[in-house]
């Protein structure tokens, strides 16, 4: 079975650079649509960055715009959040997930039917 895993979490000080990755286990597997989502402790989870099937459409949340840009390899399988000027409202558990039916960008949960298993990114102040 498919297995999405996410790596280059960590500790971080604010205004830092930190570069997210997520790969999925199997090189036959070819997701559409991928995004980032994250869950703040004791907050539900939201949509941070999503990515098209080709890269061209993109989507960001506001908190993130202009800090955080996303990217996709699809002949590696990969997808990369690059999250620069760290805040330390960025702390979450980072979750990557893909959709094997949407192709353009979605910010909606909704869209996507494989997740990773999450890493944790902590800012400090």
């Amino acid at each position: 079975q498919v297995q999405l895993l996410e790596s280059g979490g960590g500790v971080v000080q604010a205004g830092d650079s930190l570069r997210l990755s997520c790969a999925a286990s199997e090189r036959s597997f070819t997701p559409l649509a991928m995004a980032w989502f994250r869950q703040a402790p004791g907050k539900e989870i939201e949509s941070v960055a999503a990515i098209s099937f080709m890269g061209a459409n993109k989507y960001f949340a506001d908190s993130v715009k202009g800090r955080f840009t996303i990217s996709r390899d699809n002949d590696k399988k990969t997808m990369v959040l690059q999250m620069n000027s760290a805040k330390p409202e960025d702390t979450a558990i980072y979750y990557c997930a893909t959709s094997q039916t949407t192709i353009n960008a979605s910010g909606s949960s909704r869209s996507y039917d494989m997740w990773g298993q999450g890493i944790q990114v902590t800012v400090s102040s």
